[in-house]
């Protein structure tokens, strides 16, 4: 292999040169890069998929609202459509039973019954995925618990079905449900019970879980949901115990602002994932949502200076460790009818012609692709896989200020987004024309 892991607290690949070697780990891009066999990782081996992988979010927040909760078979019947259109993970929903339709409150872990569909659906639709040729992602919530049943206190904290938990399963710094356990490790999730990660016995249960996950009903992966909550050492173990062949981690956390308006530098907001993603044993990717953010201020500012740090690279965690970069502009909580963090509807095209074109694991919102954006964004979706483009490729910043951002991408492509006045030198064809976005074909 020859990606190292990181040292704790560095920079992981900001210390060695951008443009990696085509050679990834085991069962990764082989040599020339052409892609092998996917084999079940060692334990302890990255979650990073083959390196050529594009993410479908395949639901959005009003999803287990809609069509009388048989979304698993709305997207059973979507399956050879989003094939098609080039995608190669399929992120799902939350799939236990919870306190709330959309999943993220749960409560019987082995209860796969939610407001989605039933667990006979789920399981049907996870083997129309595989016959696809595609892999299920599963949403996996482990921070927090909904319990079952009060206490005699009349505090929820009392856990039923196969894992009965009483409160040592909840931590003791939490002010709300009575936790018997030690103190948090992470950020308090306010609205259901925080576990505590360092119990022996709850670690034991959440492998057994999500090898179970896996053997009964076939995914192949996880997106764990509101990492910050909980250390990332318990992930280390979660991801050993289960061998997933992706996963990515959502560490959410506010980028640096001076008088409202996103600082330049983000760097110490990049590290910060990074820091949770040595924590976690380097096993896992992490949404890169310092890309977001600085996409963000270029489309709504018209701030392409931006997109070219201080030494010359993207300025996100793509710009520092692409392999476990999993890039995104919306997902059920930023966009869909919460929109927290909505990404400017102009600019969807450019910006996601940058995410399709550019080193890191792209991640595509399902309200984007089902869209008036469909046409393009599938275009682009079978562009990078035309093109050979993956986690890894080779870039190069040929102009980010004006109006306008220019890279080159493998030697291969060059990318201009923006309205400024740019044009080859060298001879190229034309491969995508859109809103604010050109890319052409270098010949020779």
């Amino acid at each position: 292999a020859c990606e190292e892991a990181a040292p704790e607290g560095a920079l992981g690949e900001a210390e060695r040169a951008y443009a990696l070697p085509d050679t990834l780990e085991h069962g990764q891009l082989g040599e020339a890069g052409l892609a092998s066999p996917w084999r079940p990782p060692r334990a302890g081996h990255p979650a990073t998929g083959n390196g050529r992988e594009v993410l479908l979010q395949a639901f959005n927040w009003e999803s287990s609202k809609r069509h009388g909760g048989d979304w698993y078979r709305v997207l059973l019947s979507q399956v050879e459509e989003i094939k098609e259109c080039g995608f190669s993970l399929l992120w799902l929903p939350p799939f236990t039973d919870s306190v709330s339709p959309e999943g993220y409150l749960p409560r019987d872990l082995y209860s796969l019954n939610s407001r989605y569909g039933s667990e006979g659906d789920l399981k049907a639709l996870v083997a129309g995925i595989r016959q696809a040729g595609l892999k299920a992602i599963g949403d996996a919530v482990l921070n927090h618990r909904c319990a079952h049943h009060q206490s005699h206190e009349g505090v929820w904290n009392v856990y039923g079905g196969k894992l009965a938990w009483d409160s040592r399963a909840i931590v003791g710094d939490d002010p709300n449900f009575s936790g018997r356990g030690g103190r948090s490790t992470g950020e308090l999730f306010h609205a259901a019970p925080n576990i505590d990660h360092s119990q022996e016995f709850v670690q034991k249960d959440l492998c057994e879980w999500l090898r179970w996950l896996k053997e009964e009903v076939g995914f192949e992966g996880w997106r764990l949901d509101f990492v910050k909550g909980f250390g990332g050492q318990f992930v280390k173990r979660y991801m050993q115990a289960s061998d997933p062949y992706f996963a990515v981690g959502e560490f959410w956390d506010t980028l640096g602002y001076s008088n409202g308006v996103p600082d330049y530098n983000q760097d110490a907001h990049r590290q910060r994932i990074i820091d949770w993603v040595n924590a976690a044993g380097d096993l896992t990717g992490a949404f890169d949502v310092t890309t977001k953010g600085v996409l963000h201020a270029v489309f709504e500012r018209n701030e392409y200076w931006r997109l070219r740090d201080q030494d010359g690279k993207p300025p996100g965690v793509m710009g520092w460790w692409p392999s476990r970069a999993v890039t995104f502009l919306e997902n059920h909580d930023t966009g869909s009818t919460q929109g927290h963090w909505r990404f400017p509807e102009h600019a969807v095209i450019p910006a996601y012609a940058y995410l399709l074109t550019h080193p890191g694991t792209p991640s595509v919102f399902y309200d984007h692709l089902f869209s008036q954006h469909y046409d393009q964004i599938k275009a682009l979706v079978h562009l990078r896989r035309d093109q050979g483009i993956h986690c890894r490729s080779q870039l190069r910043i040929l102009q980010a200020g004006g109006e306008a951002y220019v890279a080159e991408v493998d030697g291969k492509l060059l990318v201009k987004i923006g309205q400024g006045d740019w044009h080859p030198e060298r001879a190229c064809s034309a491969l995508f024309q859109g809103p604010l976005v050109q890319i052409w074909q270098v010949h020779g």
